[in-house]
């Protein structure tokens, strides 16, 4: 059997959860099956059953307007991804950057397609601001792949309720499947270089994000909550790539404020390295993930891994990760009705965010708990061994003939 997953995102160039999800269910898909993977990049890679390559674009050859230029180099790869001959039994994109290749495929050579739904477009309003009419494209491609595909995996039961109240497609095709995580390289480790690095104290307690600057990750509501916060604990702000210069200038301007109120908030801008990272997540005394939209939240598990509590709010996948009162604390968020991205008063979940980081920065003890009971649940559940097996599992329900 040979799989062939399209996607953005593979190392080494990784910037967010799906491309985390792609890396390692690569890796155990290869002990298990054949795997093709063609991605954005410059990747050249033959490792036994393992073949990736990277198809580039140039965008700066494009005279369309630049909000539309990644659309159409998506769009270009994806058809770079089809013209290159197929053998594979079966085609498994993942995010709306590859559908299209996914599509192609599927009809030109006649295998099914999986689709991976790590996030909804419909559901990112906010990237009109970043793409302008591309958006409408992005939305688009994925309606078209989701209906066409044979099978879609949901990275979690909210996800499924939302592709099935969005998009025509039959429940039977709708399969969840959770996100996973290595615990043998997310745990906690003792060293602490990096906290020298970025100027963090080790002597006092920190809360730590990390995420994309992004409205989808909620960090302008966490930055606008600090002032709530303990006084005594550090702040510590991994977040790079700003989608929009609209929201690089709010955050520069909400970080400017609190910092001129107190001391210790760090704003780490670049994206971290995987190592560096897990030596933040390992001395945090509280994880926190604002997120407005979150189809899963990978980060959580990597916390909880690295035995860290975690104080998140309660969208989508979340409340399959993280165990309120057991693996952390659940902050509810009030939304508009007309408007499900924004919160009816910020201020109050900027207050509900605080209250529930300052209950665990009072208490060791409860951190402890916690922190220990996220690790044990991410061994138990969430190893991607499990969901490697599973998704092969798929694949051969979708052609019995496979092997």
């Amino acid at each position: 059997m040979k799989a062939l997953l399209l996607t953005n995102e593979y190392p080494p160039h990784v910037y967010g959860g799906a491309g985390v999800h792609v890396e390692f269910l690569v890796r155990e898909l290869a002990s298990l099956v054949e795997v093709e993977v063609r991605c954005f990049g410059d990747q050249q890679v033959a490792a036994g059953p393992l073949v990736v390559r990277g198809f580039a674009v140039h965008e700066d050859a494009m005279s369309a307007p630049p909000p539309l230029r990644p659309v159409f180099g998506a769009m270009a790869r994806g058809v770079d991804f089809a013209a290159q001959r197929v053998d594979a039994d079966v085609v498994h994109c993942h995010t709306w950057y590859s559908h299209l290749g996914g599509i192609l495929i599927k009809q030109a050579y006649g295998i099914p397609l999986v689709v991976t739904v790590h996030s909804l477009e419909p559901l990112r309003p906010w990237k009109r601001d970043q793409l302008a009419g591309g958006y409408d494209l992005t939305v688009w491609v994925e309606r078209t792949a989701l209906e066409l595909a044979d099978a879609v995996v949901a990275v979690s039961e909210g996800t499924r309720m939302d592709v099935l109240r969005l998009v025509n497609v039959a429940p039977e095709r709708v399969h969840v499947i959770h996100n996973g995580i290595d615990p043998a390289v997310y745990r906690q480790v003792e060293e602490r270089d990096a906290l020298d690095q970025y100027g963090v104290d080790p002597e006092r307690p920190y809360v730590l994000f990390v995420g994309r600057v992004t409205r989808q990750k909620g960090i302008v509501h966490l930055v606008r909550a600090i002032r709530w916060i303990d006084p005594t604990a550090q702040i510590v702000l991994c977040a790079g790539q700003p989608d929009t210069h609209d929201i690089a200038e709010e955050m520069e301007r909400a970080v400017a404020e609190v910092q001129a109120e107190r001391k210790g908030v760090l704003w780490i801008r670049e994206m971290l390295p995987r190592h560096t990272a897990i030596q933040l997540y390992s001395h945090a005394a509280v994880f926190c993930c604002p997120s407005i939209y979150e189809p899963f939240g990978i980060i959580n598990l990597e916390a909880m891994a690295c035995g860290t509590p975690v104080v998140a709010s309660v969208v989508g996948g979340i409340p399959e990760v993280v165990v309120d009162g057991e693996t952390g604390i659940l902050v509810p968020l009030e939304q508009r009705v007309e408007s499900p991205f924004e919160p009816i008063d910020p201020p109050r979940f900027g207050a509900d965010l605080a209250s529930a980081i300052n209950r665990l920065l009072a208490n060791e003890g409860l951190r402890l708990r916690m922190g220990r009971a996220g690790r044990r649940r991410v061994e138990d559940q969430f190893g991607w061994d499990t969901v490697a097996r599973r998704t092969v599992d798929l694949y051969r329900s979708l052609s019995p003939d496979i092997r």
